[in-house]
């Protein structure tokens, strides 16, 4: 996770059970956005979810994935201390990230990034809520939307590591722009050369991967050092 992201208000992480629940959803939209810097605490709402879902066993090997419809009550239920407390204090940032944040992990993608785009209307710098709006835009299939925000929050952080992932992605997967999405992969690990090997790992091989899925040539590999 990039110090951008730990700066917008203390972004959570996320359970095995949330990420099954996203990627069913998120594979038959192409691209799952941001998963390489994501932290893994548990949040509390998910505690108390998880929890009553894990009766057994069996039930954790084959979870029941809730429907959309399911999860929009589940979120509307989290939200709703957080709604109260807003209605009192409508310009507080950190509660419209949070809200957007509990409708974001339920897929009600519209609406997180409509308390995303409040939050900034107050923060209008604030990269890592730029960057996580652009994913809920794109998910909620605004895909130049979605590049708009990250080539603003990349005017205001040009090295960001989660906008420049996203980027890549989303050039790639919305727009099949392999070049746009390889460029923006190099880029990042040009601007971030102290970025953990895993992650590294893991850029590297989309590059790859994109270069290959469209032919584009593949990187010549560098000769070893005697």
């Amino acid at each position: 996770m990039t110090e951008e992201s730990q700066s917008a208000g203390g972004r959570s992480g996320w359970t095995v059970r949330q990420v099954y629940v996203t990627a069913t959803i998120c594979l038959a939209l192409g691209v799952a956005l941001g998963y390489l810097f994501r932290g893994s605490q548990t949040p509390a709402g998910a505690r108390s979810s998880q929890s009553s879902t894990q009766t057994s066993p069996s039930a954790e090997a084959a979870p029941q994935v809730p429907t959309l419809d399911q999860m929009k009550q589940m979120a509307d239920k989290q939200a709703e201390p957080l709604l109260t407390k807003l209605q009192k204090d409508g310009n507080n940032p950190d509660l419209l990230v949070n809200i957007g944040r509990v409708y974001e992990s339920a897929h009600q993608f519209k609406e997180a990034a409509g308390y995303y785009e409040k939050a900034l209307s107050i923060r209008t710098g604030n990269v890592a809520i730029r960057t996580e709006m652009a994913s809920c835009l794109y998910y909620s299939g605004d895909v130049d939307g979605a590049l708009k925000q990250l080539d603003q929050s990349l005017k205001d952080d040009p090295r960001n590591a989660d906008s420049l992932f996203n980027l890549g992605m989303i050039r790639w997967q919305g727009k099949n722009d392999s070049q746009g999405a390889v460029d923006a992969w190099q880029r990042l690990l040009k601007l971030n050369p102290k970025l953990e090997n895993e992650k590294k790992a893991q850029v590297q091989r989309l590059i790859a991967d994109a270069r290959q899925h469209t032919g584009l040539p593949q990187e010549p590999k560098k000769a070893l050092k005697e």
